[in-house]
């Protein structure tokens, strides 16, 4: 993410010189324990309003990682770390801060160029200043390394977020000012760094950098003015290349990682190894590749939404990695909440084989493999919030210190988490010429498939669509869809319908929608995983809860406001603290804890439960409806015992709501529009926060008042809580839930009801009634996408005193539907989803 913001609050940094080399300082213990493969004592805590991870390398038998502030051009708080085989974490003394997320290994030098630090063979730290000798200083929020264009052996290219580039010799560490930074340094009044427009490239918010071909390339992915920190569907970004000379725009959306099939270390033949470049618009996931002296562009689904925001601040560092052997190559990509199968072979000629595999929570900065376990640096817990503020929130504080952690996994993981369910657009509600082809669109990895077709001209329009069967750019035709003027449809593919990609092109010129969902089936059990055992049932009369909050000024441990809710009233246990040895004991601060019971007060009223569903309001005054879980969750939603709302990750919140948890993207990434299922479960969780990167919950059955698993009880058997990691909640079980949008429910003929949630369930099936004394007829319409359009999907005629049923196919896929009929009377549209 690295905000282009400000921060109103006094700053410092050390700035070493450019030949330093220092010891290190004293160490943590290895011997710690580990949830879910978080280990609390690798947190990282900075004094900055963010402290995500912008780069894992292991490098000289270690493994090095760094830390960014949000826009800290000139330094920071942040370190370097150097982590043993034993998990031994050293904060080296030569760490001078910054937001940096660069990485690369040089060869010719045997060097790790991790931020602003060069790392040699046996470990050995030398540092670039960010301030400092005109000349010797290299300021700027360093975002991406390139091999030189003419002295890769001698040199290393730099480039930073504001559009800052150096070439930097490799043995002296001296840089050269190629374009400088767009930052100029805090006015001594204000306390503000400050950004100046040099206008060399589109958009705002430099990510990724790269070179080959002769060419550098670099990529962005913000735009700036308050519009884009507002509208999630405006231009935005930019991918350009330099040539040593000039620079050339090569396309104007949003764009972040741009790599090669030589990764960390440059393509090994730059002059014909492909360069991959991944980014988005508000439709769908872009992939381009450059090769054959040209760039060719692919469309892929969305699994998640919350990555979308035209500031661009939302995605921290998506990567393309291989994290398999010398041996045996194997790339792992992670974009927009998914982690893909990605091709080392692929290119123009050759774009076959990129899959989906299972989508996360976690919002992960860089990631790797060592000893034979997959690390992701992540974006944990924010202090500052920055823009992700909603009622549903009530007045709620951020954590007291920002803070973030690895995350350590089996090879496998990426195969293990959330269902792959995704969508995308190639073309939404915009005009179409006759003949016009789209971009290529995934088609293969799904074993559901269908696309939404909508036709806004007053002629009949054929759609054709083609495939691309190998990916070596023949296409053929696979089908012709007809769509009625002013009309829209669903149409299913088969499974008999193959192809790597999908693209498609109108018979007559049209303002067209084509939109694609896929999904494969939801195989979760209807139980929770035995990792979650010891918290109390929704039906609990008895549960230890407690208001959470991460405390600030270097104190690093979790304040709990303890409660026992054994009672009619919630009593009051007590205060206590979770250390970095995860102890949970009894803490004598009256003012903390009053703090805590009045800063992190569950909000009252920020949802309705009725008959039908749960009725959410948003921010911008939209209406949206929920399924309804166990009932027993009305009474504790009304009660305010329970909370709804939190960020947990970098702006996004996870919404816990009537027996559901829903990933919930800001509202500058369209909010509660785009709502994303996780999983259900009849859990009584009182509270949940982020802390040393675990997710901790409090709700927790006096029954198991004792140290097990994720389950950490205090030392005097009154407080306790659950910990693990985000991506533990897929493990709840899927997605379930009953209800609709009208239950005998007074409507008006014509008039449409409130959107009802359908995305991401498995199976669901309709029943329709009325109480009118005549036939009515019910038509369904859906939206796709979140934020329009609806189109027609099927009318029902409902006959008085019946009620009719229909199980959707397993192909039906849509985020929102809607009802109306066409005369007055009492509805009822019930929604069951297994």
């Amino acid at each position: 993410m690295s905000l282009s913001m400000n921060r109103n609050r006094v700053w410092a940094f050390v700035a070493g010189s450019v030949m330093s080399i220092a010891q290190p300082v004293a160490a943590q213990t290895p011997k710690q324990p580990s949830y879910s493969g978080i280990y609390p004592h690798l947190a990282m805590y900075n004094n900055e309003g963010e402290c995500g991870t912008g780069a894992v390398v292991p490098w000289a038998g270690k493994l090095w990682a760094i830390t960014y502030g949000p826009h800290l051009p000139f330094g920071s708080s942040d370190k370097l770390y150097e982590i043993g085989t034993d998990l031994k974490q050293t904060v080296r003394p030569e760490s001078i801060g910054g937001t940096p997320a660069n990485r690369m290994i040089h060869r010719e030098s045997n060097q790790l160029f991790i931020g602003p630090y060069a790392i040699d063979g046996k470990g050995e730290v030398r540092t670039i200043p960010y301030k400092g000798k005109p000349g010797m200083d290299m300021p700027g929020r360093h975002t991406g390394n390139a091999r030189h264009l003419t002295d890769p052996a001698g040199k290393i290219l730099y480039g930073t977020m504001e559009e800052g580039f150096y070439e930097v010799d490799v043995k002296t560490l001296t840089p050269k000012m190629l374009y400088e930074d767009g930052n100029i340094d805090r006015d001594k009044e204000t306390d503000k760094t400050t950004y100046q427009t040099k206008g060399l490239l589109p958009g705002t918010h430099g990510k990724g950098f790269y070179s080959g071909q002769g060419v550098a390339v670099y990529s962005n992915n913000g735009e700036p003015g308050r519009k884009a920190e507002i509208q999630f569907d405006i231009e935005s970004g930019s991918l350009s290349e330099w040539d040593g000379k000039n620079w050339k725009v090569v396309r104007r959306n949003q764009f972040v990682e741009v790599t090669g099939p030589g990764g960390i270390y440059g393509n090994r033949n730059p002059a014909t190894d492909p360069i991959w470049a991944t980014g988005w618009d508000h439709k769908s996931v872009l992939v381009g590749v450059r090769d054959h002296g040209k760039w060719s562009f692919y469309r892929l689904p969305k699994a998640s939404h919350a990555y979308d925001g035209a500031h661009g601040w939302n995605t921290e560092w998506p990567r393309i990695r291989d994290v398999g052997t010398t041996q045996q190559p194997d790339y792992l990509m992670t974009m927009h909440g998914m982690f893909w199968k990605f091709p080392g072979q692929f290119n123009s000629l050759n774009s076959a084989g990129i899959r989906p595999r299972t989508a996360y929570l976690k919002v992960i900065g860089d990631f790797t493999r060592w000893n034979e376990r997959l690390v992701f640096g992540c974006d944990d817990s924010a202090q500052r919030e920055f823009l992700n503020k909603r009622k549903a929130k009530g007045g709620i504080e951020g954590p007291g210190q920002s803070n973030s952690n690895l995350w350590f996994t089996p090879l496998n993981l990426p195969d293990q988490l959330g269902p792959n369910s995704a969508e995308g657009s190639v073309w939404l509600n915009e005009a179409v010429k006759a003949g016009q082809t789209s971009e290529p669109f995934l088609f293969a990895g799904w074993a559901h498939r269908s696309v939404w077709l909508r036709n806004e001209s007053d002629k009949e329009t054929g759609f054709v669509f083609e495939v691309d069967k190998k990916g070596n750019g023949d296409w053929s035709v696979l089908k012709t869809v007809k769509v009625g003027p002013n009309m829209a449809l669903n149409a299913d593919f088969s499974n008999t319908e193959s192809g790597e990609w999908v693209r498609v092109r109108p018979d007559h010129a049209t303002r067209a929608t084509v939109h694609f969902t896929y999904t494969s089936d939801d195989r979760r059990a209807g139980t929770p995983d035995a990792i979650f055992k010891g918290l109390s049932n929704a039906r609990s009369v008895a549960s230890h809860g407690g208001l959470l909050y991460g405390l600030g000024e270097n104190r690093r441990v979790l304040g709990m406001a303890a409660a026992d809710f054994s009672g009619a009233k919630p009593g009051e246990v007590g205060y206590y603290e979770l250390d970095r040895d995860m102890k949970l004991n009894r803490q004598q601060d009256a003012s903390m804890h009053s703090f805590i019971k009045t800063k992190f007060a569950i909000p009252k009223q920020v949802v309705t439960v009725d008959a039908s569903s749960v009725l959410v309001v948003d921010d911008k005054g939209r209406r949206w409806r929920l399924p309804l879980g166990n009932e027993a969750f009305t009474g504790l939603t009304n009660q305010a015992s329970l909370r709804i709302c939190r960020e947990v990750a970098t702006e996004r919140d996870l919404f816990n709501c009537h027996g559901t948890f829903y990933e919930l993207p800001a509202e500058n990434a369209d909010g509660y529009a785009k709502i994303r299922p996780v999983s259900s479960h009849n859990l009584r969780i009182h509270d949940y926060a982020s802390y040393r990167g675990l997710l901790v919950m409090t709700g927790i059955d006096p029954k198991a008042m004792q140290n097990s698993g994720h389950i950490i009880v205090s030392a005097d058997k009154k407080a306790a809580v659950w910990a693990g990691a985000i991506d533990d909640l897929w493990k709840l079980g899927k997605p379930t839930g009953h209800g609709g949008p009208w239950k005998d429910t007074q409507v008006q003929a014509g008039t449409h009801s409130d959107p009802y949630l359908i995305g991401f369930y498995d199976k669901k099936n309709l029943k329709l009634s009325h109480n009118a004394k005549e036939t009515v007829t019910f038509t369904l319409e859906a939206d796709p996408v979140g934020n329009g359009p609806w189109m027609a999907y099927k009318t029902f005629t409902v006959k008085p005193g019946q009620t009719v049923s229909f199980p959707f196919p397993q192909n039906f896929s849509a985020r929102w539907v809607r009802f109306k009929t066409d005369k007055a009377c009492k509805a009822t549209t019930w929604l069951d989803y297994e």
